[in-house]
């Protein structure tokens, strides 16, 4: 057998083997998770921040905002549910996004970070997500 066809064979054999299959492993490629917690919800930092945009892909919530400082770099950043679900058609969440910001410069930064929202659903196939400092809401389907 010649060598390249072995290789490539073995690489493919490789690859196929590496792949992962999200729904099987309930892996998702959202950067960070989503807390749920009413004490953290109430008592987390409050720094500023305009949320310019919020956008989901599968079980990832995409949320674009800005704040002052330098570069970001040091940003604590946490989306918080408030364990709370109203009643509702569909069922609604409170979630806000907290920033602990401690950069003392006059930079006004953009960033875009995505959040693993699986662990909010509930029964039914979606629900609300009203995000406080945010002004609006968006629909999570699964």
């Amino acid at each position: 057998m010649n060598y390249r066809i072995l290789l490539a064979l073995v690489l493919s054999l490789s690859i196929s083997a590496c792949s992962k299959n999200d729904d099987d492993n309930n892996v998702t490629d959202c950067e960070l998770t989503t807390l749920i917690s009413s004490e953290a919800y109430e008592d987390a930092p409050s720094d500023f921040l305009t949320i310019n945009s919020l956008e989901i892909n599968d079980n990832c919530l995409k949320i674009n905002f800005s704040s002052g400082g330098c570069n970001g770099n040091t940003w604590e950043i946490k989306l918080i549910d408030s364990e709370e679900i109203s009643e509702s058609l569909p069922a609604q969440r409170n979630l806000r996004l907290s920033l602990k910001n401690e950069e003392l410069c006059y930079a006004y930064v953009t960033k875009e970070l995505t959040f693993d929202i699986s662990n909010l659903r509930v029964n039914g196939n979606q629900v609300q997500l009203n995000i406080t400092n945010f002004g609006g809401t968006i629909l999570y389907e699964y």
